[in-house]
């Protein structure tokens, strides 16, 4: 007897290979970022595509707040064409990282999509900065 799991046969081992290698090309996760970020090799412009007000009330530090609406020719205007994008809205059941990376592929801009957002920031122990704490530093 199969089970559910085993009912339709597991792909061979190269189709296997060449589908998750093309996943990572699409996609990152939060420990990929936080480690960039936390040490110093952030080689990308994180993106929280999520409304201003949301924004505003806890976001990954260093993160640029740009709506997924907003991502136009002007609004990337001061980025080189290289730059490559990771965007980030509210977790699994939100679909602006779809939005954005449509957006910016549209545009001709390299872009990757953290899988989890904000929530799966908040799973993995990470934490989120908001207006007010920024302010309280300067």
């Amino acid at each position: 007897m199969t089970s559910p799991v085993s009912r339709v046969k597991a792909a061979n081992s190269e189709a296997a290979l060449a589908h998750f290698q093309q996943l990572l090309t699409f996609k990152t996760d939060c420990w990929d970022v936080h480690f960039s970020i936390a040490n110093n090799r952030q080689d990308f412009i994180l993106l929280d595509v999520r409304a201003e007000t949301v924004f505003q009330q806890g976001h990954i530090a260093g993160a640029i707040n740009l709506p997924h609406q907003k991502i136009k020719e002007d609004t990337l205007a001061n980025y080189p064409e290289d730059t490559l994008f990771v965007v980030y809205c509210a977790g699994p059941h939100c679909n602006a990282t779809e939005k954005a990376a449509i957006r910016l592929a549209t545009l001709g801009r390299p872009v990757k999509k953290m899988i989890g957002g904000a929530v799966g920031w908040l799973d993995e122990g990470f934490h989120l900065v908001t207006a007010e704490a920024k302010e309280a530093h300067l």
